[in-house]
């Protein structure tokens, strides 16, 4: 836990009172005495300090100081097949700490039915699992996230409504590499899809090429959701971050 993470809510004339994980981790783990500070930030907002005014068995109380505003995100959004739940945890922190804007969970002819029926899918309860990845990576934004019980539904009337500037979709028979995408199209926002373990059937890849996706692979290597979706938005970051450093010089 590199950030203690802070509801709006929570706050009293600037102070916190903390009893749950993040009180444990700062007692525990920590060992935090009172005059210390730490750093915190708030959820959807800024990030600063806390320095700690008082501490007791089960409460650990915090004085904020928040006025740095949270890092750039990164301009992509993410549209993934629905995983086992598991998995899906993992992921969820995994985009919170890379920095993704927005995540569409669909429904895919692999996907089991029964994933939109388990925790956290079931309920939205999607906010303990980003707030995981948003205190690793320092950070205060959480990527929103919709979820999409039907396939083409999506294809024909939501996705038409989502812009970019590059759509992209991982397939192992495709023929490119992100950084080729990334030659032959404009700058800016990037939109991803990355299908299921079984991956997409011939029909689901030809709406997506119809919405002008372009197949990439990353390689010979067939891998699980939870390492392709970091492996290929920390190249996605890295193709971002040389495209900008381009425009600047």
């Amino acid at each position: 836990m590199n950030l203690i993470l802070i509801q709006t809510d929570e706050l009293d004339d600037r102070q916190v009172h903390l009893k749950d994980r993040r009180a444990e981790h700062l007692r525990k783990i920590l060992k935090v005495k009172v005059g210390d500070t730490v750093r915190v930030g708030i959820v959807n907002g800024l990030m600063g300090t806390g320095t700690v005014a008082d501490i007791s068995r089960h409460t650990v109380i915090l004085t904020i100081e928040a006025s740095t505003p949270p890092p750039v995100r990164l301009e992509l959004d993410l549209i993934l097949a629905l995983p086992r739940p598991i998995m899906l945890k993992r992921v969820l922190a995994q985009i919170a700490a890379l920095g993704v804007n927005h995540l569409f969970l669909i429904n895919a002819n692999r996907v089991e039915k029964s994933f939109f029926e388990a925790s956290p899918t079931k309920y939205g309860d999607f906010a303990p699992f980003l707030h995981n990845g948003l205190e690793q990576a320092i950070d205060t934004i959480a990527p929103t996230v919709s979820i999409h019980h039907r396939f083409k539904p999506f294809i024909e009337d939501i996705l038409p409504t989502v812009t970019a500037s590059r759509k992209i979709i991982a397939h192992p028979d495709g023929i490119t590499s992100i950084a080729d995408n990334f030659c032959s199209t404009p700058p800016g926002k990037t939109l991803l899809a990355i299908g299921p373990e079984g991956g997409w059937i011939d029909h689901e890849l030809s709406l997506f090429h119809d919405a002008r996706f372009l197949p990439f692979s990353l390689g010979p290597r067939i891998l699980r959701v939870d390492t392709a979706v970091p492996a290929i938005i920390a190249q996605i970051a890295l193709l971002q971050q040389r495209a900008t450093q381009g425009v600047a010089e």
